[in-house]
């Protein structure tokens, strides 16, 4: 739970940071790599992360602006990384408008009430998971996996 929203904001922009990376690390010819068929693939995975904190950040109360059709996944890396920078800045200038106090205020989600804070958290919490899933899918597809958390078997 964040209690201040410079604490989502420093946590928010480290996640960015290490997304873009797994972003960065994808190919055009390798977007459609799922762990098998008719699953997930690594460009659907970016270009959800990419346009699912729209969606969840207003729980929270926040307005940012759509940075594409969630339905079409785009067929270029720059394209994804380019929509999901964006939205990660506008999501970090939105942040703003809120006061620490707000945080702790309960609002609906999910068909129950749930605070702010937890909304942003599970905003972070949903990259992590869907950001995890994809370093398996760019090994699967033979792509260098960087480190997020740490170094990866790459980087020994």
């Amino acid at each position: 739970m964040y209690r201040k929203v410079e604490d989502f904001i420093l946590d928010w922009n480290e996640s960015v940071a290490g997304t873009v990376k797994v972003f960065n690390a994808m190919s055009d010819n390798k977007l459609d790599q799922a762990i098998v068929e008719g699953h997930s693939t690594l460009g659907w995975l970016a270009w959800h992360l990419t346009n699912a904190p729209v969606f969840l950040s207003k729980f929270a109360g926040l307005e940012i602006p759509p940075v594409g059709n969630p339905a079409e996944v785009p067929t270029s890396v720059k394209t994804i990384v380019e929509a999901y920078e964006t939205m990660a800045k506008d999501l970090s200038t939105a942040i703003n408008s809120l006061s620490d106090e707000s945080l702790f205020e309960e609002v609906p989600a999910f068909g129950t009430t749930t605070t702010r804070s937890q909304i942003l958290r599970k905003i972070v919490d949903h990259q992590t998971h869907h950001r995890g899933q994809m370093t398996v899918l760019l090994r699967q597809a033979g792509l260098p996996v960087p480190g997020v958390m740490g170094p990866t078997r790459e980087q020994h």
